[in-house]
């Protein structure tokens, strides 16, 4: 008899564990959901500051040439559309709480990454060639100011720099972005069916 008590309470010991760790694995997925609603301001601020700075540039630099006007115009441009795609994708996971709407909220966080994907395959392409293409129009006027080894330098940095994010770094990001929203999905599924089984 000594023997099923201790089997009891050890079985009791096991069930508050379990009830403990669902909501430690709550605060841990709500702090990671945090972090990415963070993440997402932080990179809207960002790129509004970026636009605020090419208007600044456009403003106080002396622009003699259409070029540079039509290249700083596509600039603005593109970031202004990226940062409303932005805005968008951070609407989905801002508008929802898991402790109210389990399933509504599992349902954004999957429309979220299903978002997030289309923003760095199909999208990222309209926003760099933009990019490119202001760059281009850009340069026209300030690289006649400048000697040839330089104007090889500032190009070859700057499109360096455009290949660089466009190969490495948003192959890097989708990566981790997918394989984090889908951990965190599943962390939410379990967490609502430990909830549901309580």
């Amino acid at each position: 008899m000594q023997e099923f008590d201790h089997i009891e309470a050890l079985w009791a010991k096991h069930t508050v564990d379990v009830k403990i760790s669902a909501d430690d694995m709550l605060k841990q997925a709500k702090k990671e959901v945090n972090g990415m609603r963070t993440k997402s301001l932080l990179n809207m601020g960002v790129m509004v500051l970026s636009a605020a700075a090419m208007v600044m540039l456009w403003l106080f630099y002396d622009v003699q040439t259409w070029t540079t006007h039509a290249g700083i115009s596509i600039i603005i441009m593109a970031i202004a559309v990226y940062t409303i795609i932005l805005y968008n994708n951070y609407s989905i996971i801002s508008n929802s709480d898991f402790t109210v709407n389990p399933n509504e909220f599992i349902s954004s966080l999957r429309l979220y990454q299903i978002k997030r994907l289309a923003l760095y395959n199909k999208l990222y392409w309209f926003y760099a060639i933009a990019l490119s293409l202001g760059t281009i129009l850009y340069f026209v006027e300030i690289l006649d100011h400048m000697s040839l080894w330089a104007q090889i330098i500032a190009l070859t940095i700057s499109f360096g720099w455009m290949i660089f994010c466009s190969t490495l770094v948003r192959k890097a990001v989708i990566k981790r972005d997918k394989e984090r929203i889908a951990l965190l999905i599943e962390k939410f599924e379990r967490i609502s069916g430990q909830f549901h089984e309580h």
